[in-house]
């Protein structure tokens, strides 16, 4: 291996982080498209070029992909890899576990159980236990107990506490742990948490941990939450000889517990970091940097750094004002470029703005890939509400009513078998829907059932929405089956369009992105409105989204545009608006 040579491919920022002092704290502050995996994998390279043995190296990551395709461009350079730990959290926390599983009463052939192994031991317990499980659903008592182990929350606190879910949870918690030490089993957040706690209460271990990994790497260090960054600063011990990489301007996960002031703190927490900025950006043109560039630098909490580009200009950053959502769906199928749709992805905030979107593209058909979730008619709850309007204009529809013996509880089904037949003589589409879910209480059923609820309850506005366009629900029933049958089958999804959520596309690259919904209350969301750090990830959530685009973007909305266009310097866009964004009159009407 050649450092030299790899170093003359890096510029100056590049280079100076990978032969920053071995010894001490790195923290490396990755804007986006700025080559972070080259330059952690180059400085792997580096700490081997430098005699730092493989066993003594770990390289942990967020997901299987990105460790395979560090190990992929350690092995070009014709490096062994043997001995070197590249891999997740996960992945580390399972070869720790798997010589101290004893020390919490397992032994080495310990189960990994998924979520569905959870959910059938929590079943079993709350049917030991005689828990009401129309209060607290398996599901919802899982992710609670998630939330303990990787917040490390403390345990009486929530025995006293006066939510009623939270005393359930801490009683149960101990009854599920002493469940798993019976079957030799640890779930799949226990695969950090007891590393944390074997290594809190057994000193010695932690002490051969920290003596055989010295040289400890983090990929995305600004979405690492409270119970892998205790894993992380133990082991960094007395040594600190820690590299990690992020974007604190990208760190769009607080949702689901990531904490981005680790990243922030690094120099606080390890002494005499290192930190080096890496701003140079290769991914997109200077007009799609500027304009996301005016966008995050608005917000008060990050590291203040300034983007640029050696790219060309490029194409302006279009804005698109569009009367509805259904008239920005067709503008979005008029404006592709049919031929380039595998380079091309539409995002958004919500996972309920697809329907129309789907509809569109069906409508021309249009072949769409949905990345990492499912098409609108074929999520959980579309199909529940789907089949309750199937079964009330054809009774004998054997199908729906299965659907919803099976998931529904007994009263609620009971209810809408008797009664279906006769309520969708009485009202239309919409209005049949919302006597639905407001006489079984459906709402409230999801919000205890699923800890996603909040998206799935998204799902459902969108549908009761599109039922208002319809006078009779067989005319609506009729329009979801031919939309169905239409729908085109996801053959070649590499060749197709890609629509997702902005959260997913995180760490991916087109050539062609646009952004639809750029509304107030989408983007920032509306339930993202209550404090000033809840709208600023919200704003790092759109400046994802805008460097995800290589070479055209587009940001598009409808009724109140979203306060984070107004920060886009116009000498960056390429304006279609009916009126000024700051004309008052638009707000007023609205």
């Amino acid at each position: 291996m050649n450092i030299e040579s790899i170093s003359k491919k890096l510029n100056s920022s590049q280079q100076e982080a990978i032969q920053s002092p071995i010894n001490k704290p790195l923290l490396i502050v990755a804007g986006a498209g700025s080559g972070k995996t080259t330059t952690l994998t180059a400085r792997l390279k580096f700490l081997i070029k430098n005699g730092i043995s493989l066993s003594n190296i770990v390289a942990i990551t967020f997901t299987n992909k990105a460790a395979n395709e560090m190990k992929d461009r350690i092995l070009k350079d014709s490096l062994d890899t043997k001995g070197l730990f590249v891999g997740t959290f996960h992945g580390f926390g399972v070869s720790i576990l798997k010589r101290e599983a004893h020390h919490l009463n397992r032994n080495s052939s310990f189960s990994i159980f998924d979520s569905n192994d959870s959910k059938k031991v929590i079943k079993d317990l709350i049917k030991k236990h005689a828990i009401n499980t129309k209060q607290f659903s398996p599901a919802i008592l899982i992710y609670k107990i998630g939330k303990i182990k990787n917040n490390f929350e403390n345990l009486n606190y929530l025995k006293n506490s006066k939510n009623q879910i939270d005393k359930v949870v801490a009683n149960l918690y101990e009854k599920y742990e002493a469940e798993l030490t019976k079957l030799n089993a640890f779930d799949f957040d226990d695969l950090i948490h007891k590393v944390v706690v074997v290594w809190q209460l057994k000193r010695d271990v932690l002490k051969k941990y920290q003596d055989k990994y010295q040289y400890i790497l983090v990929d995305e260090y600004q979405d690492v939450n409270n119970s892998q960054y205790k894993m992380v600063k133990l082991l960094a011990g007395e040594n600190q000889n820690i590299s990690v990489v992020g974007d604190d301007n990208q760190a769009i996960y607080g949702f689901r517990g990531a904490n981005f002031t680790n990243f922030l703190n690094f120099d606080s927490d390890f002494k005499n970091a290192q930190v080096i900025l890496l701003t140079q950006n290769y991914r997109s043109t200077k007009n799609i940097i500027g304009a996301a560039s005016d966008v995050i630098v608005c917000n008060k909490i990050q590291r203040p750094k300034e983007l640029w580009t050696n790219n060309a200009d490029g194409s302006k950053v279009k804005l698109q004002e569009c009367y509805s959502k259904y008239e920005e769906s067709n503008w979005l199928v008029n404006n592709l470029n049919k031929q380039d749709l595998k380079s091309t992805a539409i995002l958004y905030r919500t996972n309920a703005q697809s329907r129309p979107l789907e509809q569109s593209l069906i409508e021309n058909n249009i072949p769409y890939t949905i990345f990492g979730g499912l098409r609108f008619y074929d999520r959980l709850e579309i199909k529940d509400l789907v089949a309750t309007m199937r079964y009330a204009i054809n009774p004998q529809d054997l199908v729906s009513l299965d659907r919803l013996d099976k998931n529904l509880y007994r009263t609620q089904f009971n209810l809408l078998k008797d009664n279906l037949p006769t309520w969708a003589q009485k009202f239309a589409p919409s209005p049949l829907l919302e006597k639905i879910i407001k006489d079984i209480d459906y709402i409230n059923t999801l919000s205890k059932k699923y800890p996603n609820s909040f998206e799935r309850i998204e799902n459902i506005k969108e549908l009761i929405n599109f039922a208002g366009s319809f006078r009779s629900t067989a005319e609506f029933v009729a329009s979801i089956s031919l939309f169905e049958s239409a729908s085109p089958k996801e053959k070649n999804k590499d060749d197709s369009l890609k629509l997702m959520t902005i959260h997913l596309s995180k760490g991916l690259e087109f050539d062609n992105v646009y952004v639809v919904g750029v509304n107030e209350g989408l983007i920032p969301h509306e339930r993202s409105l209550v404090s000033q750090e809840e709208i600023e990830e919200e704003r790092r959530l759109l400046y994802v989204a805008m460097t995800r685009a290589k070479k055209n973007l587009s940001l598009s909305f409808f009724n109140i545009p979203s306060r984070f266009i107004s920060e886009i310097s116009p000498k960056f866009l390429s304006v279609n608006i009916a009126r000024d964004l700051d004309d008052e009159e638009r707000y007023i009407e609205i």
